[in-house]
Order: structure tokens, then C-alpha cells, then sequence
């Protein structure tokens, strides 16, 4: 018991720490891993540790002796997504919201076509527990038979969602039966996500779930976000508003993943 709350505290102290990171970073360009190390009294290794963490999760960008903000070209928001391909979206939604059974535990994460597939999922009265990091998502199951989870985190604001270490720790403290996510792109080398913090959620669910799928429409077939999510073969289904062709289809097939077509 004593090595367990131990524990718990090292574990709140690295959050913790990786959280002020990060503030630092809101307040300037550049972190120094000697400064931070000084200020919490910890080992250069530690910081160093600490931003490769944060660089994995796509927080932070490396640089020689500390960290920047990481810089990426413009990405609409998710208000501006989803006034876009409404109707594509929305089969999307409602074709995987039929893939999750009564009593099932899922885990879905943030962007406009999960939301859309957690209206379908709410009109449909489906009783489950969900486990999701967008704060829209929530609140349109939240109303219904499913119970509900709604990760920590550090606020987003444009995408109503949350990201960061707490996120992916609350994550891992599960195991469910199916995950739902979306992506930025989706080519031959699998998803890929151009929101900061997302692509790390997305690989926490993926391995947390028992079945995996990729929400998608056409339009991202053959993009490539910033922050690659995982290899093709992670999926165990992409649910689309038409399929692909040529390349991206040869590598789907290769993979073994179920291309399932909103009608």
C-alpha cells in the first residue's frame, strides 16, 4: 500500500510537471532543459525524458537543449469542419453508430464525424459506457442511456476537447470493447492527425480497444497530417462515405482491414 501511494505521487508529481511545460511554453518560444531542471529540482535526464514525452504526444516540438511550441501550417477548426460535408458525415455517423452493441464500453474520440456518429448513437438509445475526450461528444450522450466519461486534460478550445498527459493516462486506466476516431488524413501508411495532441489520444484508444475503427470521408483519402497516428494494420474497419481506389485501396486489402460503406 505504502509502494502504491508512493507511486501515485510520482505519477501526479510528472504530471504535474509536464503540465507547467507546457504553460512555460504558452508564455514563451523556447524552454531550456537546464532552466527547468534547476526550477524543479530535478535531473536533466528527467526534463529531457519529460519533452520527448510531450514531443511524442506532438505538445512540444525538440530542439537542441530544450523544446518550442510546435509550429504547423493552418487546419480548420472543428466549428469550421463541421459546417462541411454535412451529409457525408452524417451517413458516416450513422453507419457506425450500428457497430456498437447494447452494454458494450467504447472510447471515441474529438472531431466532426465522431460527433455526428454520437448523435446517431444517441437518437439510436443505446445503452453503453463511453469513454471520450470531446466535450461536444459528451454532452450529446450524455442526455441518453449511455454512461459517460469524460477525459482530464488540457483544454482546446478551438476543438472543444482535451489532449495532454492526463488525457492519455486516464486512457490507459481501461480496457473497452471498441474505439471510434477520426483523422485529418488517411493514405497508404495509415491515419495521420494535424490537430496537436490528437494523434497520441488516437494511439492510446486504438491500443486500449478490442475492435478498432477509423471514421473517414473521401475527401481525406490520400492525406497526410502532420503527426502520424499508426500503420494500417492497427484498424479493424474504416467506415466511409465511398470507398477508395487505386493505391490506398490495394494497401487496405493487403492490410485485411473491413472497408464498410455508408449507404
Amino acid at each position: 500500500m505504502t509502494q502504491t501511494r508512493e507511486h501515485d505521487r510520482a505519477r501526479l508529481k510528472k504530471t504535474e510537471r509536464r503540465r507547467q511545460i507546457l504553460l512555460e511554453l504558452k508564455l514563451r518560444p523556447h524552454v531550456r532543459i537546464s532552466e527547468l531542471a534547476s526550477r524543479f529540482n530535478v535531473s536533466t535526464e528527467t526534463v529531457r525524458r519529460d519533452f520527448d514525452a510531450l514531443s511524442a504526444e506532438g505538445l512540444v516540438s525538440r530542439d537542441h537543449g530544450g523544446a518550442s511550441a510546435p509550429t504547423q501550417g493552418h487546419y480548420p477548426s472543428l466549428d469550421e469542419r463541421k459546417h462541411a460535408r454535412i451529409a457525408e458525415r452524417a451517413r458516416i455517423g450513422r453507419r457506425a453508430a450500428a457497430l456498437v452493441g447494447e452494454g458494450e464500453t467504447v472510447m471515441i474520440d474529438s472531431g466532426s464525424t465522431t460527433i455526428e456518429m454520437a448523435r446517431a448513437l444517441a437518437y439510436r438509445g443505446t445503452s453503453c459506457t463511453v469513454i471520450t475526450n470531446s466535450i461536444p461528444v459528451a454532452m450529446t450522450l450524455g442526455h441518453g442511456p449511455a454512461q459517460v466519461l469524460l477525459c482530464p486534460g488540457e483544454y482546446l478550445a478551438a476543438e472543444s476537447a482535451v489532449v495532454g498527459t492526463e488525457t492519455l493516462e486516464f486512457l490507459t486506466r481501461f480496457n473497452v470493447d471498441r474505439c471510434l476516431i477520426g483523422a485529418s488524413g488517411f493514405s497508404e501508411e495509415g491515419p495521420s492527425e494535424s490537430v496537436r495532441g490528437f494523434a497520441a489520444v488516437k494511439r492510446t484508444m486504438l491500443q486500449r480497444a478490442s475492435q478498432r475503427h477509423l471514421l473517414i470521408d473521401a475527401e481525406k483519402f490520400g492525406r497526410k497530417g502532420l503527426a502520424h497516428v499508426g500503420d494500417m494494420s492497427l484498424l479493424h474497419s474504416i467506415v466511409v462515405d465511398r470507398p477508395p481506389q487505386g493505391p490506398l485501396r490495394n494497401a487496405i486489402e493487403a492490410a485485411s482491414v473491413e472497408t464498410v460503406v455508408a449507404g
